[in-house]
């Protein structure tokens, strides 16, 4: 008597019949992963450079970070646009007629290689422009003194691989909208693993310095666009992206750019309203800037986790939606939300209770100490906020509601820039600090009116 077996479910199993709690941790768990090593990621060229002993290299890193921004938001405008539309037509692969799923398949394909060869397109364009701008781009990012020549290297070597790095962001979402939460996990911990490498040789041995640690960047994201591009290509089912699938018209781009840009412009309100805060908090010293500084490396473990459960979620939301599940996507939302309630708060209660020793990990100056206590409860409040926010542009993304979308993702940006100038002008240092829990409340509030006049689904009868 032969024993039968049971081959392992597949990704489509976890995003149109899994139990939504084990669905999500198939999606969710590592893409967590993956942005905590992320956060290694970013520390581990530091840390390199670090060991230099110079600060205005120190510097140039600091100064680069919102180029690395932009090209994110790049790489994210065709990732999220292109990902969550292909999400949708699988899911509607599920009820679609014969004829109908031919050219579904055919808009996968098209989509999928829209999505690839736009963000190589774009990022070639900005590469080019910012090389060809570099010395008044490099004064813009406020290097000067010591700093210019470091952040010229630096910056000059991350723009030139800014296709390579577009691609890599867009196609780790790309490979999501299959559910393929696992591949995208390992391609980021073997890019990072990558990165550790090449910072060794370039700038410990071959003595490369900051250039050495962009170049490590770059060519670590090439592992990863290599690695996803094999997998694609050897273990999708309908995911395309050579060349000869890049069919570029009005609708594909229209779509893709109509979520897409959601991404684009959170990028771009976050660079702005850093500055803005700098310039306002150097008022109050070098101990408000620390403080917040100290705080943000704390708070960003719950924010990524949160954010890791957003990304993991898309394609549950996209793919549910396309598929007429309206009321398995709306039961997943409610999942995803609690989750990322029950990261932060687990992070939160700890650090509420035992702030202080956190924070003198960092420090012992008396004045970062004490100031930091209240930043950190207010960027603690913030976390959960934001968390709520983020996981709303996800829904609107995922279902296709690119103006609510933009809508939240704008609000988000513009919001923080009054009422920062507001709460500094009245209530002074305290007001300077709690402006961002303020602003991501009044976020909430309009994510509120957002959900209450969305359209009702039509297929309410569907089963979960």
């Amino acid at each position: 008597m032969t024993t039968a077996t049971t081959a392992p479910p597949d990704d489509r199993y976890y995003l149109l019949e899994a139990p939504l709690n084990r669905a999500l941790v198939h999606l969710a768990v590592p893409m967590m992963a993956a942005v905590i090593v992320g956060v290694l990621y970013n520390l581990i060229n530091a840390g390199f450079i670090g060991s230099l002993g110079s600060t205005p290299l120190l510097a140039a890193i600091a100064f680069g970070l919102p180029l690395t921004g932009l090209v994110m938001a790049v790489g994210g405008v065709f990732g999220t646009g292109g990902s969550t539309a292909i999400s949708r037509y699988l899911g509607e692969l599920e009820t679609a007629t014969p004829q109908e799923a031919d050219q579904l398949r055919a808009k996968v394909r098209a989509y999928s290689a829209f999505t690839i060869w736009g963000a190589a397109i774009v990022g070639a364009v900005v590469a080019v422009a910012g090389l060809v701008l570099l010395h008044p781009l490099v004064t813009l990012l406020g290097a000067d003194g010591e700093a210019f020549a470091p952040t010229s290297a630096y910056v000059s070597v991350l723009l030139a691989g800014t296709p390579v790095l577009a691609v890599a962001f867009a196609i780790e979402q790309l490979v999501r909208s299959e559910g393929a939460a696992k591949a995208s996990m390992i391609a980021i911990i073997a890019s990072t693993v990558a990165n550790l490498v090449l910072d060794v040789l370039l700038i410990l041995v071959l003595h490369w310095s900051v250039a050495g640690a962009a170049l490590a960047i770059v060519l670590s994201n090439v592992v990863t666009v290599v690695y996803l591009a094999g997998y694609l290509h050897r273990k999708s089912p309908e995911l395309r992206i050579g060349l000869r699938w890049f069919r570029p018209d009005l609708a594909t781009a229209k779509e893709v750019f109509g979520v897409g840009v959601s991404e684009l412009l959170m990028s771009s309100f976050l660079v702005v309203s850093a500055l803005v805060f700098n310039n306002i908090a150097v008022a109050y010293g070098d101990s408000l800037l620390a403080a917040f500084g100290i705080v943000q490396r704390i708070v960003q473990i719950p924010e990524m986790l949160a954010m890791g459960v957003a990304l993991g979620a898309m394609p549950l939301l996209a793919t549910t939606v396309g598929a007429g599940l309206h009321r398995r996507a709306n039961a997943a939302l409610l999942h995803s939300s609690v989750w990322i309630a029950v990261i932060v708060l687990v992070f939160a209660v700890p650090l509420f209770a035992f702030g202080s020793q956190a924070l003198g990990l960092f420090s012992t100056d008396p004045a970062v100490l004490g100031v930091g206590a209240v930043v950190l409860v207010a960027q603690l409040i913030s976390a959960l906020f934001n968390g709520f926010t983020g996981l709303a542009i996800t829904w609107f993304q995922a279902s296709g509601a690119a103006a609510r979308a933009t809508i939240l993702s704008v609000t988000q940006g513009v919001l923080f820039v009054p009422v920062l100038f507001g709460a500094h002008a009245w209530f002074g240092l305290t007001g300077t600090i709690w402006a961002i829990t303020v602003s991501e409340a009044l976020c909430l509030v309009v994510t509120a009116v957002l959900f209450a006049v969305r359209p009702r689904a039509t297929n309410a009868a569907t089963a979960a």
